[in-house]
């Protein structure tokens, strides 16, 4: 199954903020159109990236797959088109056994950087980056792999 979930209350509480009230509000990230690759992920809260900051955002978002695909978080486009401002990894690998492990729930969390000379203003319920799931491939002659991210759910 894949899909997107919130991350538990109590996970929120320590990651992003006590309020019950901005956990009920955000909403789960979703493609805008029918052709669209990209799920987009909105800001929980307004903030702004003065230029040459960097900043760790919060998603609320946990992301569960199939065991051959990966989740890429990217950019929007417009970010770096119109203001300059990027993820500082450039591109978010989010593997299948990050989902539900034991430090943070698979919490996905993104850190930008503000590389223009302009303030980048974000409002809550913005899109502010983008998830693409997909499917990879192994070599065919590799050693078995046993070991597993410990989970929330194998303790």
């Amino acid at each position: 199954m894949r899909k997107f979930e919130k991350i538990s209350f109590e996970q929120f509480k320590n990651d992003v903020a006590d309020s019950k009230e901005l956990y009920n509000s955000f909403s789960l990230p979703k493609r805008n159109t029918k052709y669209s690759a990209g799920y987009d992920f909105y800001a929980l809260y307004d903030y702004t990236l003065k230029p040459g900051e960097i900043k760790k955002i919060p998603t609320g978002v946990k992301a569960m797959m199939e065991n051959d695909e990966v989740l890429l978080v990217l950019d929007r486009s417009s970010m770096g088109f119109k203001y300059n401002v990027r993820m500082c990894n450039q591109v978010g690998v989010i593997d299948k056994d990050y989902y539900n492990n034991i430090n943070n729930e698979g919490h996905i969390w993104i850190k930008i950087q503000n590389e223009g000379n302009i303030d980048y203003n974000v409002k809550k319920g913005e899109g502010m980056c983008q998830g693409i799931f997909i499917k990879y491939l192994t070599v065919d002659d590799e050693d078995e792999i046993s070991k597993e991210r410990q989970s929330a759910s194998s303790l």
